[in-house]
């Protein structure tokens, strides 16, 4: 099968020629903005906040560091008695 597609007069094919151009604009287009997404996704701020809120979020290291903040608190405490 052929895909091919047949003129029968110069403007169709300038019209396809624009539309095809138009299409590729569009395409370079979105994939500035994709790239402007990604780059601002990954800034240092936003994977400092996405790392902090994982952290805060995630039962299975709370249940590590609760016992460490508690050492850490009563050690505080009990250095300024």
């Amino acid at each position: 099968m052929s895909n091919k597609k047949t003129y029968s007069n110069f403007e169709e094919i300038d019209r396809d020629l624009k539309i095809l151009r138009l299409k590729s604009e569009i395409a370079k287009e979105e994939l500035k903005l994709s790239l402007h997404d990604t780059k601002e996704e990954l800034s240092p701020n936003k994977l400092i906040l996405g790392f902090a809120g994982g952290v805060a979020t995630s039962p299975i290291l709370l249940k590590f560091l609760m016992p460490l903040l508690s050492y850490g608190i009563t050690r505080l405490f009990n250095k300024n008695k």
